[in-house]
């Protein structure tokens, strides 16, 4: 494994991929199950590459919806992508994240898995129609970053969780443990580079940190036992800085199934939103009052 700080290094050329394949490092290791990449990873290559490749001047990411069919495993990463819609206003993009398997090890045979399909919606700007509408005023925004100075080659999460109520200042530290409880949870992150040697961006800087709207809206009392089959980003605006905050909005959970929002926050304020269907894997639940995460990235 790489020693580098992102989740992938660059790979070489192939056919199967648009751009060439990304091998994970051990940032991209998952906490899940041994072998396997964590979320942030595989979101963060797709939004990476549907950047890269079908981003255009005068439009804007607004929304990232990816559909994760299958366990990624720690094997190299491919994408191949496709422009769906080129419009005046509205630029749509697919990505596709490929795997291959080799089912006859030493055959030289490999079947291609397809791990995660996204679509990226890119948006032209203006400038906002006429008339009042509701939002959540300021006195009633709940998210304050962390007031410590907090250098940027600090990549450890910090966390809160509610203790008297929203009014209540937050407290934040890097113990999962100390946040293992029923209440509302809170992230202030520093997003990894996708790539080694490559720019991360404002909006893969979104979409990876937002990927943890599963772990604040899922983390209960005994840890995480719901897994998310996806992540929707909603962006309103582009976050500034390096570090994203995501809050828990709701939480829904019935037979097994769960479906979590969170507000996504920069220094500024409130930027976007993260939604999350997740399903029960409370056979692999992650306890993190049992967890060494001293040396592994935190939003696995």
């Amino acid at each position: 494994m790489s020693k580098t700080s992102a989740f992938f290094t660059p790979g070489g050329s192939d056919s199967v991929s648009d751009e060439g394949s990304a091998i994970p490092t051990g940032y991209a290791e998952s906490l899940w199950a041994p072998g396997t990449l964590n979320g942030p990873a595989v979101c963060a290559l797709a939004a990476h590459r549907v950047e890269r490749r079908f981003g255009e001047d005068g439009f804007r990411p607004a929304r990232f919806t990816i559909d994760m069919f299958k366990v990624a495993r720690e094997v190299p990463t491919f994408t191949r992508g496709r422009l769906v819609r080129a419009g005046g206003r509205i630029r749509v993009a697919e990505i596709d994240v490929v795997q291959r398997t080799d089912p006859d090890p030493g055959s030289g045979s490999q079947d291609e898995v397809l791990v995660a399909r996204a679509t990226a919606v890119f948006l032209r700007p203006s400038q906002n129609p006429p008339g009042d509408r509701w939002q959540r005023p300021a006195d009633a925004v709940t998210f304050r970053p962390p007031t410590e100075d907090i250098g940027d080659s600090d990549v450890m999460s910090r966390f809160s969780s509610e203790v008297a109520g929203p009014e209540s200042e937050p407290m934040w530290n890097t113990d999962m443990g100390a946040h293992q409880n029923g209440r509302r949870k809170r992230l202030w992150s520093h997003p990894l580079p996708t790539i080694d040697g490559e720019t991360t961006t404002p909006f893969v800087r979104a979409v990876t940190g937002a990927e943890s709207t599963s772990l604040i809206t899922n983390w209960g009392s005994t840890g995480i036992g719901f897994i998310n089959c996806d992540l929707t980003v909603e962006l309103a605006r582009l976050p500034a800085g390096e570090w994203v905050g995501v809050e828990a909005d709701s939480h829904i959970e019935h037979d097994g199934l769960s479906v979590g929002t969170a507000g996504l926050f920069d220094s500024h304020g409130m930027f976007g939103m993260g939604i999350v269907t997740a399903v029960n894997n409370a056979a692999a639940e992650i306890d993190f009052t049992s967890v060494d995460l001293t040396d592994r990235y935190r939003e696995a």
